[in-house]
């Protein structure tokens, strides 16, 4: 990105001050961290580089990172795992135009997320920073707002940070330059508190019809997805009292961890045992859960004869991806409870599949760590299964997992277990290589009382491997497992059986990347055997003062049983 003035870092803000806001860059930064903005990540330049100062004025804590896309995806994640609104800051035009696919992960997933962009004054229209920056936003799922005068500038503001939180919206806010020194009346700059987010009740009569068909099912499953994540007690108290097993789509992984009747990630991620048991069902419940291709298999868990309910909180998600005999309009928590209420007024309990022999069966086949499966390994190369299941061993269970795209991500999806849904971030609603690494800066910046581990592939690795100084700056003790086959493997494995296609295009030289990591400040393995992991081992120990780096040769699976399902939705 070209600008005029070089990134500066200051991991912790500064106390805040006092003194009132004198222009509108000073009273955005002040709006947004009084409303509750929890950290901003950016690439400061001189359209930007003013309302950043404010928002560190102001209290809101900043890292620097090496790319806007990063910082995108960092702010993204950091959102899903904290519960609190990540800002984005952005110089305007190339700014914003490298930050766009972070951005558009972030509104496909209904992530809450300012995205602070400085824009061209509305006078210079030759200028080369200028695009249509709100179509820009609008072209990927986000809402396109703007600071529009001075007058309006908290206003401007406000709506943005409502529009965010309020409607689980990524918001692209402008902020014009020649706007940004402007002067604003004090009277005008005065915030009022704003109200919390107002829960959906769910109608009476509908939570009546939804208790009809849980008091008639014999094999209930509840399928809790993002938009479940908040509603996991009352979830799992209105399962227990249904006899139904639970389950998440992958982005809810770990809600329901320590429940002995937790099947685990529905989907293509699902052991053979949990999907013969989703399919099996007579009822499935959607909690905030899309039930999606990825989630349902392309249809395959939902029975011929299941019924299938879907509870959300927009009209428009109810049924959009697959015919559902009931649509719940409603908070989950507050439905759940509804439903919950009714069942215990009639004195109603079910035992369903909640028996010991059940619960037995899920402990011993439910996970893909406990399922047998051929050892690929070879002197040169450690197959993936192999590896995960050894990395979860030895890294400790108080972690916070994050995941790239590609052929590799099953493995360390399904083998890295998480203590609960705030140790899983999954950003693939845009099935864009390359975000994992931001994701677990992200991610390890909402929780640093955990150990961050990323599985990546080699594709996407190097694709953002400039993050990786931001991890070393910030002494982030993360855990890159790079499943390393010198190959984009999804490519290879889908077009292998293609006879007229030619695979060079999709395959690389072996790159060491343990000594690029080393390059960077980061310690770096390799790893080809079990007898590798001892360095692993041995970081674990002590004393994590800089991210490790595993570059794991890994041996070809032929193509993973969830890569088939995702070549399905092309």
């Amino acid at each position: 990105m070209t600008t005029t003035t070089s990134a500066t870092h200051h991991a912790v803000a500064p106390e805040p001050e006092n003194r009132p806001a004198a222009d509108v860059a000073e009273l955005v930064g002040r709006t947004l961290a009084a409303l509750g903005a929890g950290h901003v990540f950016g690439v400061v330049g001189s359209g930007n580089f003013t309302v950043t100062n404010a928002l560190r004025r102001a209290g809101v804590p900043f890292t620097a990172a090496r790319h806007e896309g990063g910082a995108a995806t960092m702010a993204d994640a950091y959102g899903r795992m904290s519960g609190r609104v990540g800002v984005v800051s952005t110089h305007q035009g190339c700014g914003l135009t490298n930050a766009v696919t972070g951005i558009g992960e972030a509104a496909k997933s209904r992530t809450p997320m300012i995205v602070l962009t400085a824009d061209t004054a509305a006078a210079a229209v030759r200028s080369n920073f200028r695009i249509d920056q709100d179509a820009l936003a609008r072209s990927v799922g986000a809402v396109a707002e703007r600071v529009h005068s001075p007058a309006s500038a908290l206003a401007d503001t406000v709506r943005a940070y409502r529009t965010a939180v309020n409607e689980r919206r990524t918001v692209v806010l402008s902020l014009p330059t020649d706007l940004q020194a402007a002067p604003v009346d004090h009277a005008a700059a005065e915030l009022r508190p704003l109200d919390p987010p107002q829960a959906v009740r769910p109608d009476a009569a509908v939570v009546e019809r939804l208790v009809g068909l849980i008091g008639r099912a014999e094999r209930p499953v509840f399928v809790a997805g993002r938009g479940g994540r908040t509603a996991g007690p009352q979830i799992a108290a209105l399962a227990e009292a249904s006899g139904a097993l639970l389950a998440t789509s992958a982005v809810a992984h770990g809600l329901f961890q320590d429940d002995p009747f937790n099947l685990g990630i529905s989907g293509g991620f699902s052991s053979p045992f949990t999907a013969a048991t989703i399919s099996d069902a007579d009822l499935v419940v959607g909690w905030g859960c899309a039930l999606n291709m990825w989630t349902m298999r392309h249809g395959a868990l939902i029975g011929p004869d299941a019924t299938v309910v879907q509870v959300d909180l927009e009209d428009s998600a109810l049924g959009v991806n697959r015919p559902i005999d009931l649509g719940v309009l409603g908070d989950c928590a507050r439905t759940a409870t509804a439903a919950l209420e009714l069942l215990d007024a009639a004195g109603h309990r079910s035992t369903g599949l909640r028996t010991p022999e059940t619960a037995e069966r899920i402990a011993a086949h439910a996970r893909w760590n406990t399922v047998d499966t051929e050892d690929l390994s070879t002197a040169e190369s450690i197959d993936p299964r192999v590896l995960s299941k050894e990395l979860d061993t030895l890294l400790p269970a108080e972690r916070i997992v994050a995941i790239d795209s590609g052929n590799f991500m099953g493995y360390p999806s399904t083998y890295l277990r998480v203590p609960d849904e705030f140790g899983f971030c999954f950003t693939q609603a845009f099935q864009s290589i390359g975000l994992g690494l931001a994701t677990a800066i992200g991610a390890a910046t909402a929780r640093p009382d955990r150990l961050p581990v990323l599985g990546t592939g080699d594709g996407g690795f190097l694709m953002a491997i400039a993050e990786l100084e931001t991890a070393v700056r910030e002494n982030i003790p993360l855990v890159v497992v790079v499943y390393n086959d010198s190959a984009y493997g999804a490519e290879v494995h889908h077009f292998d059986t293609q006879e007229d296609e030619d695979l060079a295009i999709v395959r690389f030289p072996v790159t060491d990347i343990a000594s690029i990591a080393r390059g960077h400040g980061a310690a770096g393995v390799v790893v080809r055997t079990r007898e590798d992991l001892a360095a692993v081992t041995e970081w674990v120990a002590g004393p994590r003062d800089r991210p490790l780096v595993i570059d794991a040769r890994i041996a070809s699976d032929g193509g993973a049983w969830w890569l088939a399902e995702a070549f399905k939705g092309h």
